[in-house]
């Protein structure tokens, strides 16, 4: 019953322990602790000595609270074998009560007579013991018993709590032969002793009342004149308090009760009104000795309270105001608000003391004894410290911040020290298989740095006998109210534990951090100041404290998840690097928003002739939708690009496709109360380093800064146009020249926009960091990073900037011709000599041939002129130009057909061939891969006159 299954009998696994074997994984965690707490206070299985006290309390609060329980008890297990015991806070036995009556004379004087104390110190692993060591309910089954003697006997033993303080006042215990355990008898136990803690709370409610049948009396007793009848009550809420105004003066009457001097303290009010309070010493006739709180208000023009019929019964307070555990039943001592007034005749009325009487109004707060109003103090102070949990706790979505807030809001007002220690794949956002391994210790907190803490960061591995790995077993706060005697936790590291305890370190809780179930990692809270262990109050705080911080950690680690999986989707979808060109050299940096990644992207597309695209756009939004979205507008950028558009038309194409995708994909959000895509901005330049020309288009997006070899600064005026997605108008382009040197920053509106600076500051810190023409683009970008990124960014950033380089005019040749085709031979004996000039031979007879069939095509199927041009570049491009815009289209030409093989031979010659459109018609280009680089060319002019004609 009390083992785990796998093979080893209660017995064997007894005598394993007691031989100095391992049992852990074998035995119930409970017992086996207490095992080990009987070997370290030196107790044998044949010599648990228990002693007999004579000094018991046998007609005390708990046993009249218990009595008629206990009869009911035994006359529920009338004729068996079950022996009914309550005991004290010691482990004394007061009472016991037989099924079987002739029981008492056949037991031995242990089990049948009250005196003997049952505390683990003295009698080992036994119910009574255990309940009092573990504090919860606890049920031990023959061999688990540490002493020889209750080897055939089980037992179920559960504490009984005052309900005011939570203190332990005493155990009920059923024990039984082992072949009767039941565990139905658990929920008969449980119900048995929340009867008798009720009868206790109904005690404490007798005393207060007693207390305030004195006040009344005394006031009955108060000499004529100084109230208006002999014991009037009144509701001060009648009077004008509201119920804020009762609870401030509610929660200083407390405060009040508390205190062991009497006093009379003045109370602001909302409103700028003041009341007094007055204490007032009061004895029961019984000898009760209490406390009474008066509100005493300054006139009768301020009166608050009106006489009303008298009602003596007492009022209790809300659950909260004094309990710091579950709600009570029954009535609460220390719970009597506005019961009595006092008050004066207005000048001129019936029963006026006199015409100028002036007596001040007062009303009955509260009424009860010293320890209520601690109690009630000290439930306050802890509803005050979770409701402050809930706004300093989860601050941010950082799993490691979330944790050390915790620890924060727990030091000084719980805990001196406390330690959190979490999985590693907690820490990376995942789930732990197993939060028992792979810890780490993520904070250590506390009231000064020097006690001997494992050190935050490092790894920690635990013994499963330590409160910490017991509590991620169970799920259930472990409580060490004296760490010399928590054996599982000395043996972990005997030598650290020391070092701890000479710090004045005593009482530890160990509470899982649990979240939907899972365990997240463990919250140890430690005691060294207050010289008092910690109690279950203090437990149940820790817990409560500790389940809010667990929600939001798990809140933080699955957003840890989502971010890591989206940031590491978003960078799987931008650009890792960048093909070497030419025309531009260019450097970038992107870097994700704190609160989140979103769509920011960029790229530098490669164009034909040496030309180059340079791209930056922004998904409205942030998360898995704006990564995912971004990605699919830089491919379709990058498609859009290959077919040689422009910057206006492939904004256009861009937008259609946002568009498409709210339409498609964005209704079903719309309809859930959504609104779909919203769209994206994007900016998209085109340079030409044959011309020094950079043509641009933007959508709604910021204008990029350019930079003049002299340094100077410029943000173009380009035309806005629309986000893309919201379609209707068109884009337009704009056309600049940038002379060799020149630096082009394009970027997204992360890098200026922020609510705490001014939009034009932030464009000036820009216009500086980037004014610097022969700073390398590396140099730049992290001169931008330093100087203009906000401290805290609220959005991604995404920053391109790009050099530009003109082409050699020594590697360009252009020849312009009429749509002749005698003049083809003559262009095929001009390219030879210019490729010779570039040492370029080898390429010759593929240039020449592709050339022929590219002059060929726009002679026949174009209109003239026609022009010619190569450029020399990391490749040889040929171009063919004309004013006509039919464009040429590869196929298969079948064995019977004469033609339709020129542009297959092409695309065979070729690494790219394609089409690109002028205003003025369009250029068919190929593109040829280099082997070998050559020297500095030099140019063959050659004049078309001296172009041979063909034969």
């Amino acid at each position: 019953m009390g083992l785990v299954a796998d093979g080893i009998g209660p017995a064997r696994a007894r005598e394993q322990f007691l031989r100095g074997g391992s049992v852990e994984g074998n035995v119930r965690s409970p017992i086996l602790n207490s095992w080990q707490r009987s070997r370290s206070l030196g107790l044998s299985p044949d010599g648990c000595e228990l002693p007999f006290l004579q000094d018991l309390d046998l007609d005390g609060r708990l046993a009249r609270a218990a009595a008629p329980v206990m009869d009911r008890l035994q006359s529920r297990f009338e004729g068996r074998n079950m022996n009914v015991s309550l005991a004290d806070g010691r482990g004394a036995v007061l009472q016991r009560r037989f099924g079987d009556t002739s029981l008492v004379r056949r037991l031995a004087a242990i089990q049948s007579v009250p005196g003997f104390v049952f505390a683990e110190q003295f009698g080992g692993t036994n119910g009574i013991g255990l309940a009092l060591a573990e504090r919860q309910l606890i049920n031990v089954y023959g061999a688990e018993h540490f002493a020889e003697r209750s080897q055939s006997n089980a037992c179920s033993a559960i504490p009984i709590r005052d309900l005011l303080s939570g203190r332990i006042e005493g155990v009920l215990c059923f024990g039984y032969p082992l072949t009767d355990a039941d565990v139905a008898l658990n929920s008969v136990i449980r119900k048995a002793a929340r009867a008798i803690e009720r009868r206790l709370l109904e005690q404490s409610s007798t005393r207060e009342r007693a207390l305030l049948d004195a006040y009344l009396d005394a006031r009955r007793r108060a000499p004529a004149g100084e109230t208006t009848d002999n014991g009037q009550l009144g509701e001060l809420s009648e009077g004008g308090l509201d119920w804020r105004d009762e609870l401030i003066l509610k929660e200083k009457a407390a405060d009040l009760i508390s205190s062991p001097q009497r006093a009379a303290v003045e109370v602001p009010l909302p409103g700028g009104r003041r009341v007094t309070l007055l204490s007032r010493p009061v004895t029961s006739p019984s000898g009760v000795e209490g406390v009474v709180i008066e509100a005493v208000f300054p006139s009768p023009q301020q009166r608050l309270a009106v006489p009303v019929e008298a009602d003596v019964s007492p009022r209790p307070l809300a659950p909260q105001a004094l309990a710091p555990t579950a709600p009570l039943p029954g009535h609460l001592p220390g719970a009597v608000l506005g019961r009595a007034a006092t008050t004066v005749r207005r000048p001129g009325t019936p029963g006026a003391a006199g015409s100028t009487a002036d007596r001040a109004t007062s009303g009955l707060v509260l009424v009860g004894e010293p320890g209520v109003g601690k109690y009630a103090v000290a439930a306050r102070r802890r509803l005050e410290l979770l409701s402050e949990a809930s706004t300093r706790i989860g601050t941010t979505l950082d799993v490691s911040r979330t944790a050390r807030e915790l620890a924060e809001m727990a030091v000084p007002r719980l805990a001196d020290f406390v330690t959190i220690d979490l999985p590693e794949a907690v820490l990376r956002g995942e789930e732990p298989t197993d939060p028992r391994t792979g810890l780490y210790r993520t904070v250590v907190h506390g009231i000064r740095e020097d006690c001997p803490f494992y050190p935050a960061g490092g790894r920690v591995d635990l013994r499963s006998s330590t409160p910490q790995l017991r509590c991620l077993a169970s799920g259930q706060p472990v409580l060490e109210p004296d760490l010399r005697t928590a054996t599982g936790w000395i043996a972990q590291d005997p030598g650290h534990a020391q070092d701890l305890l000479d710090h004045n370190v005593h009482s530890l809780i160990a509470v899982p951090l649990l979240a939907r179930g899972i365990a997240l990692g463990v919250a140890s809270f430690y005691r060294s100041r207050d010289p008092a262990p910690f109690g279950d109050d203090d437990r149940s705080l820790a817990q409560e404290l500790t389940t809010r911080a667990a929600i939001c950690i798990d809140n933080a680690r699955r957003y840890t998840r989502e971010h890591t999986m989206v940031l590491a989707l978003q960078r799987s979808l931008l650009p890792h690097s960048f093909p070497e060109l030419n025309a531009v050299e260019v450097a970038y940096r992107y870097m994700p928003a704190e609160s989140g990644v979103g769509g920011d992207w960029f790229d530098v597309i490669p164009l034909s002739s040496a030309r180059v695209a340079l791209v930056v756009g922004d998904v409205v939004g942030h998360g898995l939708h704006a990564a995912a979205t971004m990605g699919r507008l830089r491919t379709a950028a990058r498609n859009f690009a290959e077919l040689d558009l422009g910057p206006d038309e492939v904004l256009t194409h861009l937008d259609n496709l946002v568009g498409r995708l709210d339409r498609d994909e964005g209704g079903e959000e719309r309809s859930a109360g959504g609104t779909g895509i919203i769209g994206a901005t994007c900016l998209y330049a085109i340079y030409d380093p044959t011309s020094q020309k950079c043509v641009m288009a933007r959508a709604g997006h910021l204008p990029p800064a350019l930079v003049g070899p002299d340094g100077t600064v410029t943000f173009p005026d380009l035309p806005a146009g629309p986000p893309l997605g919201l379609g209707g108008l068109p884009f337009e382009t704009a056309e600049f020249h940038l002379p060799e040197g020149s630096q082009l920053v394009l970027y997204t509106d992360g890098l200026i926009a922020d609510r705490h600076r001014d939009f034009d500051t932030a464009l000036d810190q820009l216009r500086r960091a980037v004014a610097h023409p022969n700073r390398p683009p590396e140099e730049t970008c992290e001169a931008v990073l330093q100087s203009v990124v906000p401290n805290h960014p609220a959005d991604d950033i995404a920053l391109l900037v790009a050099r530009t380089h003109a082409l050699d005019p020594h590697r360009i040749a252009t020849w312009d011709l009429p749509a002749d085709p005698a003049l083809v031979s003559g262009i095929r004996a001009a390219v030879t000599h210019q490729l010779a000039a570039w040492g370029l031979d080898e390429v010759a007879f593929s240039t020449e041939l592709l050339l022929s069939e590219l002059v060929t095509n726009a002679i026949r199927y174009g209109t003239g002129p026609i022009q010619v041009r190569l450029l020399y570049d990391r490749t040889l491009t040929c171009e063919v130009s004309d004013t006509s815009s039919t464009a040429p289209h590869l196929r298969h030409a079948a064995t019977t057909d004469e033609g339709g093989r020129g542009l297959f031979l092409v695309a065979q010659l070729t690494q790219a061939w394609g089409t690109r459109y002028t205003p003025n018609g369009k250029v068919i280009w190929a593109e040829c891969a280099l082997e070998v680089s050559a020297g500095k060319p030099e140019t063959v002019e050659i004049c078309f006159d001296d172009i041979p004609a063909i034969e």
